[in-house]
């Protein structure tokens, strides 16, 4: 059985393929071994599985997580994967690897993250070459559902929000300005919380005023990101998350006006990460003529 993982800090898609063709989905909670200890992924992936698979069929594990930027941070997934499918070859990679195998598949290009953070990655059709530091929502994430949560925030304490919005965006905090406040810095995943923000953009963004705060977040990424690789005016530009595919349209005109182009825009990259590894198994499993 191949098992494919694609994990935010919010939650994670699983796809498990038997041999027989049949396949399983699975929506877990999500996993960052930066928040997380090692027993929380175990508990959401066994409570996941229960009476569905036997955890022992599994032979091939790839799992694409936030957070796995390096040897320390994987060996805490790897563990925890390892106590779940005890028997299996496992591979943890950064979920950029990920955006880059489920939209660029083997060919050049630059894969983006628009969801609750941002990142991106150069990839030449088999890894990556280049990679924009990302800050994390404290400083960077431009682009991203924190990013446009702080600036939608922002807007209304600095008294910048427009007074027809400001009922609407009340409804979110019915207690208050305390309230958001205390959710912000009292909460354990605040950029979760700020990038809740982005339902109420989505369902008011024609509003000139947020239309104006989505094209500076996304021009700030683009700017800030994309324009710093390489040949980048000739690159497709591919992007994976819920704010990407939300607001592709915005997205869209914001690369246009810079003359880049957008390459393939999807929500969740899991169905072509599993089509990715099922091809690559199929492939090397097939006689050389």
């Amino acid at each position: 059985m191949l098992v494919v993982a694609d994990s935010g800090s919010t939650k994670a898609d699983w796809k498990l393929m038997g041999e027989n063709g049949t396949t399983i989905e699975l929506t877990t909670i999500g996993f960052n071994p930066n928040y997380h200890k090692k027993n929380v992924l175990v508990e959401a992936l066994e409570k996941g599985i229960e009476g569905k698979v036997l955890s022992e069929e599994a032979n091939e594990v790839y799992y694409y997580g936030s957070g796995c930027w390096d040897k320390g941070r994987n060996h805490i997934v790897e563990a925890a994967l390892q106590q779940v499918f005890k028997t299996a070859k496992i591979e943890v990679h950064h979920d950029m690897l990920g955006a880059a195998r489920a939209t660029c598949g083997d060919e050049a290009g630059i894969a983006c993250i628009l969801g609750t953070g941002s990142n991106s990655l150069l990839y030449d059709g088999k890894k990556e070459v280049d990679n924009i530091t990302n800050l994390g929502y404290l400083v960077g994430d431009e682009g991203s559902g924190s990013h446009l949560g702080k600036k939608l925030i922002r807007g209304y304490f600095y008294r910048e929000m427009p007074a027809e919005l400001i009922p609407k965006f009340e409804q979110l905090c019915p207690n208050g300005k305390q309230e958001l406040v205390d959710k912000i810095y009292g909460s354990s995943t605040p950029a979760v919380y700020l990038a809740s923000f982005g339902k109420f953009m989505a369902q008011n963004k024609t509003h000139p005023y947020l239309l104006n705060l989505i094209e500076e977040s996304f021009d700030s990424f683009i700017r800030r990101h994309v324009c710093k690789y390489e040949n980048h005016q000739n690159l497709p530009i591919h992007f994976v998350g819920s704010v990407a595919f939300y607001f592709k349209n915005i997205l869209n005109d914001a690369l246009k006006k810079k003359g880049l182009r957008l390459g393939i825009v999807i929500k969740r990259p899991i169905e072509n990460l599993a089509q990715y590894h099922f091809g690559k198994r199929n492939s090397a499993k097939s006689p050389v003529v």
